[in-house]
């Protein structure tokens, strides 16, 4: 048994010996073509008009739509600089402590916002930016948004042209609020890291053209 053994091991170390006392075998040559390089220079670096990036972490005011001439300026929840906090856009939503929390835990950033007065109609618009460093917050912000617009009763709604997933909904059936009767339209949708909200109140229903027409030009600064 014991010479067998040496046996298998002897013819082994012969056969190594066998191979590496040839010479090397040529690899075969590669099949792809050679590329060419490519001439001329390199691309001329994006402007700021140009560069997304450059564009959203500027100052996120100046992306909002300006209001229309001759309509009134309204205080749409933050301060009168055009910024919203943390704390006062959890206000906004129906416990303000769970909104909080939640907005904490999609990563808040910031949020700009503007509003106006037309009349009996009031506009407010809300851009909200998210840092995005764990979750796609400004695309689950925009998810919760329709998740409660589509629970707000029966309403015209239409796609946001160029977004994708983006919403708007024209409701039919007025609301009161502190003896008010209102009516009310909303929007929502998000680019990037950034979500936009609109919120429309009239005294008589609201076309969904109107709800439409302000979201899609938002959207187009973004």
């Amino acid at each position: 048994m014991a010479a067998a053994v040496l046996g298998l091991i002897a013819g082994t170390c012969a056969g190594y010996l066998v191979q590496a006392g040839r010479e090397p075998t040529a690899l075969p040559p590669l099949s792809q073509p050679e590329l060419a390089r490519a001439e001329g220079g390199a691309p001329a670096p994006l402007s700021a008009a140009q560069d997304r990036k450059v564009k959203v972490d500027g100052d996120l005011r100046t992306l909002l739509l300006r209001k229309p001439v001759g309509a009134g300026e309204i205080r749409p929840g933050g301060d009168a600089d055009g910024w919203t906090g943390l704390a006062e856009l959890a206000d906004t939503y129906g416990d303000p402590a769970d909104g909080y929390g939640w907005l904490l835990s999609k990563e808040f950033r910031r949020a700009a916002v503007t509003g106006w007065r037309e009349g009996t109609r009031t506009v407010q618009i809300r851009l909200i930016q998210f840092r995005q460093q764990e979750v796609l917050g400004a695309r689950e912000a925009a998810e919760n948004d329709d998740y409660w617009a589509r629970q707000g009763g029966a309403a015209d709604s239409g796609a946001i042209p160029g977004t994708g997933d983006g919403m708007a909904y024209a409701y039919r059936k007025a609301r009161t609020e502190y003896g008010v009767r209102q009516y009310l339209a909303r929007a929502h949708a998000w680019r990037g890291d950034i979500e936009m909200e609109i919120w429309i109140d009239d005294t008589g229903p609201v076309p969904k053209r109107a709800v439409l027409d302000l979201a899609e030009r938002q959207m187009e600064r973004l």
